[in-house]
């Protein structure tokens, strides 16, 4: 869990991840096991594949533990860097 001034942030985590780390991040925020955050994203999967949306759509824009930016922000500064150079 990343601190702020006192404040809690979502930050994917880097200690507690399988994949990207988006459920490690979410445990540690809300103060759950990990694996309970992953099982839900399982149920969410099975009851018609949001789970996968909710996950892609959470690593997209939750940052990484000890950076500031997320991939989404990353994504769109490439692209508008790109759009300058044209």
């Amino acid at each position: 869990m990343s601190e702020n001034n006192g404040k809690k942030s979502l930050r994917r985590s880097r200690d507690k991840r399988i994949l990207t780390g988006v459920c490690g991040g979410i445990g540690e925020y809300v103060g759950v096991d990990a694996n309970l955050v992953r099982l839900a994203f399982a149920v969410f999967t099975v009851l018609g594949a949001s789970g996968i949306l909710l996950y892609v759509i959470a690593w997209l824009v939750m940052p990484e533990e000890g950076t500031g930016t997320s991939v989404l922000e990353h994504m769109i500064r490439n692209f508008q860097g790109k759009q300058s150079d044209l």
